[in-house]
Formats: structure tokens, C-alpha cells, sequence
């Protein structure tokens, strides 16, 4: 199993991943990420940042990196930092399908990922990833599992997942929404021959949206390995956009909000991963300061006040623009 490598891993920052959302195309809906990245982003721009955060997040001892093929050129870029790598043979990579990026290299389009769980983008998107990625892919994801995906029924995709899981590749869904909990327990009842299907989980948890906690617990007892993606809540727990009590908890730190706000999430026993979603390295090295945070009851108790409706807070996250 390819999380066993993350297991014997030591370093204080092996229970934090690095994601390729930000970098692998020009578009994303992160708050302040107009200021983040150059100002002309060519692909070699991007190029160079991705292999600048995997050469420091390497360096500093992380080993998880997360992709998917509606990241732009994320897998691509992560395929050349590998090949330029021989010896990060110890990275565990992962990635997803069920979105196919349409935005060509724009960040005005008006669509720039289009969602679809069937199996004939599964098996286009299983051979595109294959095709850059090869057996370095040790974990291949739903993107963004619903409650009323057909990825959940389909008989059929599910005996294509375990035909892949059977040669090697760990298979995991991610899930998004305010229905996260509900998709997170009806993934848990998937089986193919009576065996569970699925033997990873990434879900959405940070201190403004909380509600798929006691569903990832569950997920964890059941004995799938917990990735917990957007900690920073798309940059709304990141200076200058957090909120007051953050801010004030990270001055009694002395760490930044972003630290505090990921030490939250690692915090939990169910959770084996977090991802830092960072697009510098300066934001990077801020973040692998998480694992040194200790948070008192009094601190959890007012980070825990800032946690909003759910419906709320998808509803907002909608409405964040692509910078």
C-alpha cells in the first residue's frame, strides 16, 4: 500500500501533502492569488514555480503530492520533477479524474472544468494520467463525489476501480459540497465481491466548515487513510482575509494564521493528511510550521466559534472568482 512509505516517515512534517491546484494552470479560485504567481503565466512560468514548491516541500520532508487532471498541466509538471528525480522514489503521488479542464490556459473563461463520473472519462482520463505518470501514480481519486454522483452506483465503473485496484493502484474519492458527510458513508457502503472499494478519503474540513467530521472519523475507524484538502478555506484563514479571533490566537502563537489554521486540522486523530495548497515557497515554509502549533482549550474554543453553515459556506466558496 503506497501510504505504508508516509507511515515510516519521520519528519514533523509528514502528515502535510503539497496540492497542485494553485500552480498547474493559470485560474483558480483562491483569494489573493492575483498576487501569488507572476504576472505573465505562460505554462514554462507555472512550470517553474510547481518544480520550485516540489524541490522545498521535498526538501523539507514532505512526501505527498496531490494532482488531478483538471489542474491544468499539474500532472505533466509533476511527471518532469519526478523524471529530474530519481531519488524522491519515496513521494507518494495521487491524483483524480471526473474533471476535464476547459479553460485553455485562460483565467477569463467561462467554463473552466467540466464535471463527469462516467466510465468512459474514466478510462480517457485513467490512460491521459497513465501516459504522464506511469507506475508512479500510487493513488487515483474521484474528483468531488457527491451524493447524487453516479459514481456511487455504477456498477460497472466500480469493477473497472477494482480491476485497477487489484494491479497496484490504491483507489480513494474526493468529495465536496454541504452533502460531504452524506457522500463520504455512502462511498463507505461501495463494495465489489463483498470487499470495500474505496481505501482513501479527501474531504474538505477547516475552521469555517466542520460539518463532515464525525463522517471522516468513521471513514478513518473503517480503515481508510484521511486526507483533508482546502484547510484554508480558499484563502479565507490566510492574512490579510482571516478572521479576527484567528488572527489573534496565531499573535499568541507567535505563527501565522495559516499554521494555526492547519495545526487545527492536524489536531484531529482522523486525519493522516493535510494539504498545503501553497503557490510560493514563502507560504510553504509558513505552513510546515503547523505540526510546531500547540493549541490550548481556550484557543480550540475560540477557533471553534469562526465554524459557519455549511450551506453557507458552499454557497460562498461558488461565489469566489478565478484570479
Amino acid at each position: 500500500m503506497p501510504f505504508a512509505r508516509l507511515a515510516h516517515a519521520t519528519t514533523p512534517t509528514c502528515h502535510i501533502g503539497l496540492g497542485l491546484a494553485a500552480v498547474g494552470r493559470p485560474g483558480y479560485l483562491t483569494l489573493g492569488r492575483g498576487r501569488d504567481l507572476p504576472a505573465e503565466r505562460t505554462a514554462a512560468a507555472l512550470r517553474a514555480r510547481t518544480h520550485e514548491l516540489l524541490d522545498a516541500a521535498y526538501a523539507q520532508g514532505v512526501r505527498y503530492i496531490d494532482a488531478a487532471r483538471s489542474y491544468g498541466r499539474a500532472e505533466e509538471f509533476l511527471a518532469e520533477w519526478l523524471r529530474a528525480h530519481p531519488e524522491a522514489d519515496d513521494v507518494v503521488v495521487g491524483s483524480k479524474w471526473g474533471y476535464t479542464y476547459t479553460a485553455d490556459w485562460r483565467t477569463d473563461a467561462e467554463t473552466h472544468e467540466v464535471k463527469d463520473h462516467g466510465v468512459a472519462t474514466y478510462e480517457r482520463q485513467r490512460a491521459e494520467t497513465a501516459a504522464l505518470l506511469g507506475d508512479r501514480l500510487d493513488l487515483y481519486q474521484i474528483h468531488s463525489l457527491t451524493p447524487d454522483s453516479p459514481a456511487l452506483t455504477d456498477k460497472e465503473l466500480h469493477a473497472r476501480l477494482a480491476e485497477a485496484a487489484a494491479g497496484g493502484l490504491t483507489v480513494g474519492f474526493t468529495t465536496s459540497g454541504p452533502g460531504q458527510a452524506d457522500a463520504i458513508r455512502a462511498a463507505l457502503a461501495v463494495t465489489v465481491d463483498g470487499a470495500p472499494l474505496f481505501r482513501s478519503v479527501q474531504a474538505t474540513w477547516n475552521l469555517l466548515e466542520t460539518s463532515a467530521a464525525p463522517a471522516l472519523a468513521e471513514a478513518h475507524d473503517a480503515g481508510l487513510t484521511v486526507i483533508v484538502k482546502e484547510g484554508m478555506a480558499n484563502g479565507r484563514l490566510a492574512e490579510p482575509h482571516a478572521p479576527e479571533p484567528l488572527r489573534r490566537v496565531a499573535r499568541e502563537t507567535g505563527l501565522g494564521c495559516d499554521a494555526v489554521a492547519l495545526a487545527a486540522v492536524l489536531r484531529h486523530p482522523w486525519v493522516d493528511l493535510v494539504l498545503s495548497g501553497a503557490a510560493t515557497v514563502t507560504q510553504l515554509l509558513s505552513n510546515l510550521h503547523a505540526p510546531a502549533v500547540d493549541l490550548d482549550e481556550d484557543q480550540l474554543s475560540r477557533l471553534a466559534a469562526l465554524a459557519e453553515d455549511p450551506r453557507a459556506y458552499w454557497e460562498r466558496r461558488g461565489q469566489l472568482p478565478w484570479h
